[in-house]
């Protein structure tokens, strides 16, 4: 869980600084000068581990975070097994752990693929697309996205095959959603039943959906994510390994997301 880890590195960084910064001020009290021999085991550890731990924490909380993608809702623009970074300073900076902003930057647009802690389970991260923004009137019929009343447009593409985890997807249609700048990958089973209504998106909350649009738990089900919520902007797949297909799929690293 994000916020466990987030907490250790807090923890480790804290342990490891005061333990290296009180035997500093030992040796400063007794008038002996830092020498390396001399240091007790503890001591070399932490002084070891400290920047190493803080450098880690700084860049994961304030920087880019590394994510894995465990499920198949984001298909096609993000596979099973795809290592990505999400942008920490996009949405404004935060601190570690207990989330409060300290910065305020940019704000999500229509069409952000987004990290951000689940509303009815803040300890577990999930990531799908920015539909609707504060204010919008969303509505999902007939596999269609309509934003305050008008559709968005799709394009048939060829059927879907998918590899490795993603080989259950096999068949689905495949199109491309114009959001308006953005334009993007979605697949839908024809035949296949989804929820179908019309949401207002409240001050400060965010409608978001998955690319794979009947295989996805998102904002349909459970209602919008409050900007409190929200982790990052993922930007990038640096990594993807899959063994149920060839293990490191060599061309997807470097895939900017859009």
């Amino acid at each position: 869980m994000d916020i466990d880890f987030s907490f250790f590195l807090v923890i480790a960084t804290l342990v490891t600084g005061i333990t290296w910064g009180a035997y500093l001020l030992y040796l400063r009290s007794i008038d002996r000068p830092f020498n390396e021999e001399d240091e007790p085991l503890l001591v070399e550890y932490a002084r070891s581990f400290f920047p190493v731990v803080l450098i880690v924490l700084l860049l994961r909380s304030f920087l880019v975070e590394p994510f894995r993608i465990p499920s198949g809702s984001m298909m096609p623009t993000l596979l099973i097994g795809d290592f990505i970074l999400v942008n920490k300073f996009s949405y404004g900076v935060r601190l570690p752990v207990i989330n409060t902003k300290v910065f305020e930057l940019d704000t999500p647009e229509r069409g952000d693929v987004v990290v951000f802690r689940y509303p009815k389970n803040p300890s577990v991260d999930y990531i799908k697309r920015v539909i609707g923004l504060p204010g919008d009137k969303i509505a999902y019929y007939n596999k269609k996205v309509y934003v305050n009343d008008k559709p968005m447009t799709q394009i048939s593409l060829e059927t879907y095959q998918g590899l490795g985890q993603g080989e259950s997807m096999t068949g689905a249609i495949h199109l491309t959603e114009n959001l308006a700048p953005v334009e993007h990958s979605i697949l839908i089973r024809k035949g296949q039943p989804s929820v179908e209504s019309v949401y207002v998106v409240p001050k400060g909350h965010y409608f978001v959906m998955g690319d794979n649009r009947d295989n996805s738990n998102d904002s349909r089900y459970w209602g919008t994510v409050p900007e409190a919520n929200l982790v990052g902007k993922a930007f990038f797949i640096w990594m993807n390994w899959d063994l149920d297909y060839q293990g490191i799929n060599f061309g997807r690293i470097g895939t900017l997301l859009k």
